[in-house]
């Protein structure tokens, strides 16, 4: 009987931490699947499990986190762009790319239009989550913790990326 009593208590109180943040920081809505001018990136779940490897399909449409260090991408040194694995968009250049040690491969800066950003309250603290704008697709999340000139640290998911090597 304690426990559940205590876990009642801990449940209510997660729902209302969560309900008092919402009213403080107000989720903004990702539009970018909707907004996109081309159709084809406006897929039902069965077509993009049909176009998408399974990890990467968890990543890009269910909002998961691949495990950290099991990316090739993190060790990638070479110049070149980081492209959407749903759409191909180009989201970030190799000169903003940057070890953080996080396990995941993180970038300073994205490429202009390329991602928009909402709120996320899945670990109860708010954080800045990050999708790709013309499919909609989850990439990570930015903080406020990386290095000059702009200070941010978008941690990316290896497997919602591609990487084009330059010519």
């Amino acid at each position: 009987m304690q426990i559940f009593s205590l876990f009642t208590r801990r449940s209510m109180l997660i729902g209302f931490v969560n309900s008092f943040l919402g009213v403080f920081f107000t989720p903004q809505v990702v539009l970018a699947a909707s907004k996109a001018s081309d159709s084809n990136w406006s897929l039902d779940n069965s077509e993009w499990r049909e176009r998408l490897s399974s990890d990467s399909y968890n990543v890009l449409r269910q909002e998961g986190t691949e495990r950290p260090f099991s990316s090739l991408l993190n060790n990638e040194k070479r110049k070149g762009m980081y492209h959407c694995a749903g759409c191909d968009l180009a989201l970030f250049s190799s000169t903003a790319k940057f070890d953080s040690g996080t396990g995941w491969p993180s970038f300073w800066q994205s490429l202009p239009d390329a991602i928009e950003t909402k709120v996320d309250f899945k670990l109860i603290v708010p954080r800045t989550e990050y999708h790709c704008s013309r499919c909609g697709g989850h990439q990570g999340h930015v903080f406020n913790d990386g290095p000059r000139p702009t200070g941010k640290r978008y941690c990316n998911n290896g497997v919602a990326l591609t990487f084009r090597p330059a010519s």
